[in-house]
């Protein structure tokens, strides 16, 4: 394969074509295959971007390329994923990986048996703020973690396969666990079907993290006036704000709460901190970009991604322990994939 890698996008509607524009600038790939069953999107896309090569299934398309973007509805992802993985392509799935534990383990035996690369598409923690906003929880700049709080709204965008859960958690859900390097042991959720249907386009979550004593909140929403994208971690020194919609994407206060006794006292007042509110410089990088480009550079090296399958795996039963919590009214304990420290033993994909 050298040092050009032949990228196939499967599925070339709103995200698919936003990857077909990210990977014909990235220098390292050498052709771009358009695969997608819509005679127009395809003719579209092909004048769009020049008129690269243009098949109407996956099936057609394989021989000409050496991995693929899965950028179809979910409930597609695990059978174009593991037919392309068959054939020993590399595969970078859009989120969420699969639509149930079982296609997402089926997804990563595949990927260890072919010995192939496989990737979710967990953009946000391809930031640049989500990843200052991790640096600064890692090194304890913020000092002990209180909680976490993450609010994902708009009007719409309704889809068809799955509900807001599945749709919008993903991104909350990765951003939570990368933040703290982690993953919940127990979830709750709740949610409401309030316009169309009986899909729910309206929930609220919370994940307990055990080994961190964090617990993260999470708001979504299709029914709401305005397009909020915002995670506020609390923390016992600082607290800060990644708003992904604002001028100043991450910022820090210098603000938080002390007791005038050690240890406190029930009838002793708290002591108030307010300090100066920092907005650390930020890159302006594409997310898209970044992570597209993270999925090249790992083929060519054979290292593995920071949004490796696992990692979407890991995801993927989180939803489905929110799904199982708001359908039966309960907390639900999450099953440990990995030991306490998942992320830093997580097998290697690559031969």
């Amino acid at each position: 394969m050298g040092r050009s890698v032949r990228i196939g996008i499967v599925g070339c509607g709103y995200w698919g074509s936003k990857h077909a524009r990210v990977v014909g600038g990235i220098s390292e790939v050498g052709d771009v295959v358009l695969i997608d069953s819509n005679p127009r999107i395809r003719d579209h896309l092909s004048r769009t971007l020049g008129r690269p090569n243009v098949y109407p299934n996956l099936e057609l398309a394989l021989p000409h390329v050496d991995a693929v973007v899965v950028a179809t509805p979910p409930s597609t992802h695990a059978g174009l994923a593991i037919t392309a993985m068959r054939e020993g392509k590399h595969v970078l799935v859009e989120k969420p990986l699969a639509t149930s534990s079982v296609d997402a383990s089926a997804m990563l035996a595949q990927a260890r048996s072919a010995e192939v690369l496989l990737m979710v598409g967990h953009t946000f923690i391809y930031n640049p703020a989500v990843r200052e906003l991790r640096r600064r929880v890692q090194a304890d700049d913020l000092g002990q973690i209180l909680y976490i709080h993450s609010s994902r709204l708009n009007l719409g965008l309704y889809q068809q396969d799955v509900d807001v859960l599945w749709d919008l958690a993903p991104h909350d859900i990765s951003i939570l666990n990368y933040l703290l390097d982690d993953a919940p042991s127990s979830v709750s959720g709740w949610g409401a079907s309030l316009a169309f249907g009986d899909v729910n386009d309206l929930a609220q979550f919370r994940l307990e993290y055990k080994e961190r004593q964090v617990v993260g909140f999470g708001h979504i929403s299709w029914l709401d006036p305005r397009k909020t994208r915002e995670v506020t971690v609390v923390g016992s020194k600082k607290m800060a704000v990644y708003d992904d919609l604002a001028n100043e994407r991450l910022r820090i206060y210098e603000r938080g709460l002390g007791a005038v006794d050690e240890p406190p006292l029930p009838d002793r007042p708290f002591t108030y901190r307010y300090g100066d509110i920092i907005a650390p410089h930020i890159r302006g990088d594409e997310p898209l970009a970044v992570q597209d480009h993270h999925f090249v550079q790992r083929i060519l090296d054979r290292k593995q991604p920071d949004t490796d399958g696992l990692a979407g795996f890991i995801v993927v039963m989180i939803l489905e322990a929110l799904e199982k919590s708001i359908r039966e009214n309960r907390r639900i304990i999450i099953p440990r994939p990995l030991d306490q420290r998942w992320r830093s033993t997580v097998p290697e994909v690559l031969a």
